[in-house]
């Protein structure tokens, strides 16, 4: 009964409510920043290539994208397109697509904030929708319920469903059991976690590219194999996408079917607009030093986990001709089966392995975000931060051998009131997103490298933290903790301008 009462309230709140709330703030972003996911697409790899800057305080932006990466690539990569795909058709994968371009211009936006409103407690930047919901909207009400929220579900609930994941994986692949699972992912989280965000970001750093790389790597192969059936497959998408041809015929709801799952499977997959990227974003040190540098970086990040890692499992799947709408054949079966077509007998063994390589990054990842959130709390003390790292740990344990769909109907729902809170923050600071956004292609195209200077933001004078834009400190220079008010409170006093005069926005 409560099952059913949750899953009620869940479906309201993501099929009626935030799937459009979501998509509509990627539309909105996407004109009121004029395509410029499209128009500059170079510059964020451009940003993503250049040498990270000597800063102690902060991680490198490859860090935070792989850190990013860690949480947003998870079972839903490989599961959940899978569903996707057998409840939308073939179609389900163009939504994907058209909601991660989109997503790209949200994400952008929330990160950009993110990196203005960042603050420094004691010898590291904090940062994350709760400050620029408490610094930029002056409602700290509404930014404790975020950190609440965040911390309940990336903190806590999400940890035992990738568990569960990993678990069933590998009792399904190598016939382990569960509770021997969840005693090795603990333990290996534990050893990862008590680096705190910079061990999670070094960590990441790592395994990140390496995961990603191999399994990109599986379907691109599998794709040169069949390159003559490219065409058709493309063909096949976008006209399933539109209800043309006999393929839509075969799914229920037709294209109606392949547009909301297609939609769910990239908001869910992406994370744009949910407010959980920007809390390990805000933690770098960006290169150039503006926010938007980041704000670049972090877009590229929605590209890679919809476009390219979900589009990989697609089409691995589309290509095997196992997708059988009605046959009741989904999820990590579905995946599974199509890799045993490509793969032979290593197609399961390396589904399981790559879940449990998602899953785990994804756990990994989760904890980065809700540090953030701890220090908005300013519960970050040994205390707070050990109390957070033995919920986190307990949880994954326990997700490994429960019965999690009441948790995750739960996270769910709070994860809802977390993202509906964000979008209605970055969508009132739109303003200032545009005007960042336009200082700093101004500066690029007038051929210097952007640099961020405060005075461009006079109305802010005392709410972006004094000296934080400051240039970082020189290597082997020692970073003094901040002493006097605390890192949340604003500052009398107006903010270091280095640049001097305030600069005249671009077009």
């Amino acid at each position: 009964m409560l099952e059913d009462y949750i899953g009620f309230i869940d479906d309201v709140i993501w099929d009626d409510v935030l799937t459009y709330v979501l998509l509509g703030a990627g539309i909105f972003f996407t004109f009121r920043l004029r395509l410029l996911q499209i128009r500059r697409f170079p510059e964020m790899l451009r940003t993503l290539a250049r040498p990270a800057v000597n800063d102690p305080a902060g991680i490198s932006p490859f860090q935070a994208l792989c850190a990013s990466l860690a949480a947003r690539i998870g079972t839903g990569n490989v599961v959940g397109v899978a569903v996707a795909l057998y409840l939308g058709g073939p179609g389900a994968a163009f939504w994907m697509w058209l909601v991660a371009a989109l997503g790209m211009a949200t994400a952008f936006a929330e990160v950009s904030l993110a990196q203005l409103f960042k603050v420094r407690a004691g010898d590291a930047y904090r940062g994350g929708p709760a400050f620029y919901i408490a610094r930029g909207l002056q409602a700290p009400g509404a930014a404790m319920v975020f950190s609440i929220c965040l911390i309940i579900v990336f903190g806590l609930a999400f940890n035992a469903v990738q568990a569960n994941s990993i678990a069933g994986a590998a009792q399904e692949a190598f016939g382990v059991a569960p509770l021997w699972t969840g005693v090795a992912v603990t333990i290996a989280a534990a050893l990862v976690i008590s680096g705190g965000v910079t061990g999670v970001a070094r960590f990441s750093a790592i395994v990140v590219p390496l995961m990603a790389v191999a399994y990109i790597a599986v379907a691109l192969v599998v794709l040169a194999i069949n390159i003559d059936q490219t065409p058709a497959l493309l063909k096949l998408i976008v006209s399933s996408a539109f209800g043309f041809g006999p393929a839509a015929g075969g799914v229920a709801g037709g294209v109606t079917a392949a547009m909301m799952n297609g939609v769910r499977r990239g908001l869910f997959s992406n994370e744009a607009g949910m407010g959980s990227a920007p809390n390990i974003a805000a933690v770098a040190t960006p290169s150039p030093h503006h926010p938007c540098s980041q704000g670049f970086v972090q877009a590229l990040g929605v590209f890679i986990d919809t476009l390219v890692v979900c589009t990989a499992t697609a089409l691995l799947i589309l290509l095997s001709g196992k997708l059988q709408p009605g046959s009741g054949v989904t999820g990590v079966q579905l995946t599974q089966q199509a890799m045993g077509v490509h793969l032979g007998p290593w197609g399961a063994p390396f589904v399981s392995i790559a879940i449990t390589c998602f899953a785990f990054t994804s756990i990994a990842g989760n904890y980065a975000y809700a540090e953030g959130a701890l220090a908005y709390l300013r519960c970050d003390g040994r205390a707070g931060l050990l109390l957070l790292r033995l919920g986190l740990l307990a949880m994954t344990l326990w997700g490994a051998t429960a019965q999690v769909s009441t948790v995750f109907g739960l996270a769910d729902i709070t994860m809802g009131v977390m993202a509906a809170i964000n979008i209605a923050s970055i969508v009132l600071l739109s303003g200032l997103v545009v005007r960042l956004a336009r200082d700093y292609l101004a500066q690029r195209d007038a051929g210097r490298e952007p640099e961020f200077d405060p005075a461009l933001l006079p109305e802010l004078a005392g709410v972006i933290e004094p000296g934080v834009w400051d240039r970082p400190p020189a290597a082997g220079t020692r970073v003094a903790k901040k002493v006097g008010e605390p890192p949340l409170a604003p500052s009398a006093a107006a903010p270091a301008t280095p640049g001097g005069a305030p600069r005249q926005p671009g077009v």
